[in-house]
């Protein structure tokens, strides 16, 4: 049995959580918070929670912690952290940043002589192991990646800081007629605008004024200014009941050109259709943690993306069974 941690017990963790219990060479042997333990429940039975400073002690009991902080400040100092004393996983995903992260979790990584995975999930991730194969197959083409429908929640909480917004959720949604475009291999070029849409479903304070807040969105610079956004105006009864799931998705395209004239058109896609995006991110982790488990028991250190990682690590078949039912 791989023995798993988890670090940080939010939606992500949750996902976590559930994606260990439909693995049988896995279990849930910790989960450590920042908060008070006591305040803590879990839904694996057995299994205690930890404050965060008990990781210096369980380096024997946990063989990959999985870290499910947030990307803009808990990852870049924790997953380097606790690569120094565990096989790590994590779903960093500020794209910019991750040169310098991968090289932050690969120094603390090979010193201790365990391996660390990041930006493991949908995009980074599985999106981008799809971009690779898509590109090596051909390489006279276009990449094309479209995101959603799904909630942004990034987008979402930039709208809550808006004077006068009790809640919100934002979803992004692909324009068919781009997606469309791209499916018939034409090779179109795409503005932001012309790809994707978002609408806005807010639930404002009594008495707000609508006009002003619905200006600040469809107006915010690197968020709505770019895109054609729709605002809706709800109730928090109609936000409860249509808007309380994280559901997201999306597809990578590739459209390319083989032949002595280039005159065949081919088109590769890969597509997601997510009820919920933080179990499916989890199962994800899950995943590349028995990958992680796997290579350094084969003697490898180091930093690793899913690129470096060879299939066959992320399944609980063996090579035999893979062999006779997948291949």
């Amino acid at each position: 049995m791989i023995r798993i941690g988890i670090l940080g017990y939010g939606n992500l963790g949750k996902g976590v959580e559930c994606a260990i219990a439909q693995n049988d060479d896995m279990e849930l042997v910790a989960v450590f918070s920042r908060r008070d333990p006591a305040s803590v429940k879990i839904m694996t039975p057995g299994v205690t929670v930890y404050g965060i400073d008990a990781l210096k002690d369980m380096k024997d009991e946990v063989d990959v912690l999985v870290i499910c902080g947030g990307s803009a400040t808990d990852l870049p100092v924790q997953t380097p952290e606790y690569a120094s004393m565990y096989n790590v996983v994590d779903s960093f995903d500020t794209h910019a940043r991750i040169s310098e992260h991968f090289a932050n979790v690969d120094a603390a990584a090979k010193k201790a002589g365990k391996i660390g995975v990041i930006s493991c999930g949908w995009d980074p991730g599985m999106f981008s192991l799809n971009r690779l194969y898509a590109n090596s197959i051909l390489p006279n083409g276009s990449d094309y990646t479209f995101w959603g429908k799904g909630v942004s929640q990034g987008h979402s909480d930039a709208v809550r800081r808006i004077d006068g917004v009790k809640d919100c959720r934002q979803y992004t949604i692909p324009v068919e007629a781009a997606v469309d475009a791209v499916r018939s291999g034409s090779n179109p070029e795409l503005t932001t605008r012309q790809k994707h849409t978002r609408e806005c479903f807010v639930v404002a304070e009594e008495g707000a004024d609508l006009a002003r807040i619905e200006s600040e969105i469809k107006n915010m610079p690197n968020y709505f200014a770019d895109y054609d956004t729709t605002v809706h105006f709800i109730t928090e009864e109609e936000m409860k009941a249509n808007h309380s799931g994280l559901p997201h998705g999306g597809m990578v395209i590739r459209t390319g050109k083989t032949g002595t004239d280039l005159e065949h058109t081919h088109v590769i896609e890969y597509k997601l259709t997510l009820d919920s995006n933080p179990e499916f991110t989890g199962s994800v982790l899950v995943a590349c943690a028995r990958a992680a488990y796997r290579m350094n028991k084969e003697g490898m250190s180091g930093c690793k993306t899913m690129f470096d990682i060879a299939p066959a690590y992320l399944s609980a078949q063996s090579g035999e069974e893979l062999r006779a039912h997948l291949l």
